[in-house]
Order: structure tokens, then sequence, then C-alpha cells
């Protein structure tokens, strides 16, 4: 029985089948096979090892790998004697001069650019949308909130265009770190390649060109953990700004509010006790995620300090960590991806909320015109100050208080002060900061 939600609830399976042992396994295998491939090309190994070896890697199984690890407790040379099993004319020149490290530490940078692969076309996938909603909803004027409070007014264009920003920057620090976490090394024991002898260097850099990997300048046992810590460093990222967006489309959902709702269905059901529901039950899974992804990272950050030349406290926990972040990052993305699509935005309540405090989040346009009349702006800061707290108590409308006060109609029409108060006309730059960064990030991104 499945006990793990990843393995019945959450995660996608191109990405679970990159975590899987067997993919794992075969990983093992293949750098084996590279490996082989190096020495023989630098005359280390007979002539034709190689090629058996690269069969063996195809044909060896990782199931039987399985069963010989569990009858001597060592799963890299479990992989090895797998291996060996389908390679009966060069078995004995497998893993020459290898550590297990060399090969496992390898494999995992091979699993690392296989996830990688899968979360940057979604990424930019993601981008695509909020760019797309960015110039759809670009006029769309709605209450700005600060504190919780209605302040002045923005734009929806402006919310889609700030998440896609960050997103954007996401997908510019994935391929800054690309070559710092996809990465192989053949150090040996201890960093010294001293098994290897004069060739070590020349065999590491072949491994990594035939497996596609970066290789590492210097190493001990084990590829230096920083850089893993940076790889769920970004994970922690990208889910901290889909908890953001989510944390917003949450708060605009709520019944007071209601700007925006996720997709509904038609079976859809709620509440088990009120039917009336429409909960934000995706977004609510994106937040709560996100968490998960975070906790990540203590442990990576702990898998940095090692003994010595290495010790094995990083191995055991990089077994969770590793699939769980990935796994859960491509989740949330897939999500994200799939919620943002179908919400729906709702223009009269949007309005209501707009207008909802009756020219109170317009002071500042108020304020900002009576300097420019000649108004001192700390004079004209009091005015409005008092203005709103006076329309805010006794629920009255802002332009009919202003209307009473004698310094702001000797500098004020009647209809100036309406216009003033027009929250539609006071959002600035808005739609062409929006038009830049679309252009911007399409160009660079998405072109």
């Amino acid at each position: 029985m499945a006990i793990h939600p990843i393995e019945f609830r959450y995660g996608t399976q191109e990405m679970k089948a990159i975590w899987e042992e067997d993919f794992r396994l075969r990983c093992l295998f293949r750098v084996e096979a590279a490996l082989a491939q190096a020495e023989e090309e630098l005359g280390m190994i007979p002539k034709g090892a190689a090629a058996e070896i690269a069969a063996a890697a195809e044909a060896a199984s990782p199931n039987r790998a399985k069963q010989i690890e569990d009858e001597i407790g060592h799963d890299m040379m479990a992989t090895v004697l797998a291996m060996a099993e389908v390679s009966p004319k060069f078995g004995e020149w497998i893993h020459l001069g290898a550590t297990s490290n060399d090969i496992l530490d390898t494999a995992t940078g091979l699993q690392i650019k296989a996830s990688l692969d899968v979360l940057e076309p979604k990424l930019k996938k993601l981008l695509a949308l909020l760019l797309d909603l960015a110039m759809k909803n670009r006029t769309v004027v709605c209450a700005g909130r600060t504190h919780g409070q209605i302040a002045v007014p923005t734009t929806y264009g402006l919310r889609f265009a700030i998440w896609a920003s960050e997103i954007a920057r996401h997908i510019e620090r994935l391929e800054q770190l690309r070559p710092r976490v996809a990465v192989g090394k053949m150090s040996g024991a201890v960093g010294t390649q001293a098994a290897f002898g004069k060739k070590g260097m020349e065999i590491q850099t072949r491994v990594m060109r035939h497996l596609s990997l970066t290789e590492v300048d210097v190493s001990n046992q084990v590829v230096q953990r920083d850089r893993h810590a940076e790889m769920v460093c970004w994970m922690a990222l990208v889910a901290s700004t889909l908890d953001k967006i989510f944390v917003e489309m949450r708060s605009l959902q709520r019944t007071e509010i209601a700007e925006v709702e996720e997709g509904f269905g038609k079976k859809q059901v709620g509440s088990s006790t009120m039917p009336h529901k429409r909960n934000p039950i995706k977004s609510e899974q994106i937040c709560g995620l996100s968490r998960i992804v975070r906790a990540q990272l203590l442990p990576a950050f702990e898998n940095i300090p090692l003994w010595d030349e290495r010790d094995l406290t990083n191995s055991s926990c990089e077994r969770v960590i590793f699939p769980e972040a990935f796994i859960f990052t491509d989740h949330l993305i897939t999500l994200a991806e799939s919620t943002l699509k179908n919400i729906r935005l709702r223009p009269e309540n949007i309005e209501r909320n707009l207008t909802l405090l009756h020219g109170l989040n317009m002071a500042e346009n108020v304020m900002v015109e009576l300097a420019k009349k000649g108004v001192g702006r700390q004079q004209a800061h009091e005015i409005m100050r008092k203005s709103s707290m006076t329309a805010f108590e006794q629920r009255r409308e802002l332009a009919d208080v202003l209307m009473e006060n004698e310094t702001v109609m000797l500098h004020l029409k009647p209809e100036e002060i309406r216009s003033l108060l027009d929250p539609h006309q006071y959002i600035g730059t808005a739609v062409q900061q929006v038009e830049r960064l679309c252009a911007k990030l399409q160009k660079l991104y998405l072109a």
C-alpha cells in the first residue's frame, strides 16, 4: 500500500520517472559505460571493452542490482556486479580506478540535468501565460492594497506583470546555476585521482563530455554540496513565488472581495456540509506544498559540512530531499499554470471595490495637485488627512467634504475635484510598464 502522497496524489509522471530507483540505477550504468569509453580511448583498458560495457549498461537489470545489494550491502558494488554478469569478456574492467561516489554523484548530476530539462520549459510556459494575462488586463483598473487596506489604484495587468518578472528571474537563475549543479567528477577515493594515474584529469574531462555534464574543477570523494544547496535554494525561491501569487489569489477570492475566482467545475463540491462553498483549494494546495519545498533547505545546507574528505551523512537525507524538492516543485509549477489558465476576473466586484471608499483612496492625487497649485506639500497633506478622516467618520463622499474647505476651493474647481477623485485616471505609467516588460521578456525567453 502506498504511504507517501507523492506515490498517489502529487507530482507528474515525467518528474517521478527521473527519481525512481530504476532510472537512478540506469544512470549509474550509463556513468560506468562512459568511464569505460574514456579509459579505452586513453589505452587503459582493452580495445572492445567499452562497446561491451556499453551494451551491458543497456542490458543490465536494475532489479538484479537490487538483489545483489541485498546480499552484499553495498549499492555501488552491486551495480558493478550486475553489469559484469552481462559483460562476460570485459566485466572485470568495469569501474577501474573509480570510487563509488565518482559514479553516484555523476549519476545524480544526470538526474539533476534531466529534472532541470523538465522544469525549464514549464517555467517558460508559466511565464508566457502571465505575460498574456498582463497584456489582456493591462487597462483593468483595480484597488491597490497595502497593509490589507485599500490604497491608490493599480491594474491587474501590473500585478500579473510583477509576477511574470519574478518568474523570468527564476529562469535566469536556472540558466546561471545549471552548469554549477548538473555536474560530475572522476576524482577517486579522496580527490587526488591517484588510481587513474597521470590520465586522471583527462579521464574526468572525457567522461563528462560523453555524458554532457559539467566537470568539477576539484573535489574530494564527493561533489561539494554547496552546489546542491544552491539548487534547493532555487527551488525554494520558485515555490515561494508561487506561494506569493496564490496567497494573493486566495485573498482576492474572499467573499467580501470576490474580484478573482479559481475555475470551479460544474460537478465540483466545495464543502461536505456547506453546499454553497467555492473554496480556492488549488491555490491553497500550492501554498501548502511550497512549505514542503522550503523545508528541504535546512538539510541541504547541513549537507555542506562533511567530515574530512567525506562522510555518509549527506547520502541518506539526499535520497529524500532531492526527489521531494524536484517532484513538488514540478507539481507546483504545473498546478500553477493550469489554475491561472482557468481563473476568472469579476469586473463588477473589481469596480465596486475600487470605489468602495467614496474617493478616500484618491486623496493622494488631490494632495499632489494642491501642492502643484502652490499649497505647501505638508499643508496639502494635512488638509487631505483631516478631510479624509471626516469623510470616513461621517460616511460621506470625499468630494463633498473637500468642497467645504476654503483652501481647497481657492485652488480647485468642483469639476477638477471630481476628476481628481476618478480612480480610472490615476494609474500613472502602469500600462506602459506592462507593455515594456512584456516586450522585453517575450524577446528574452519566448522568442
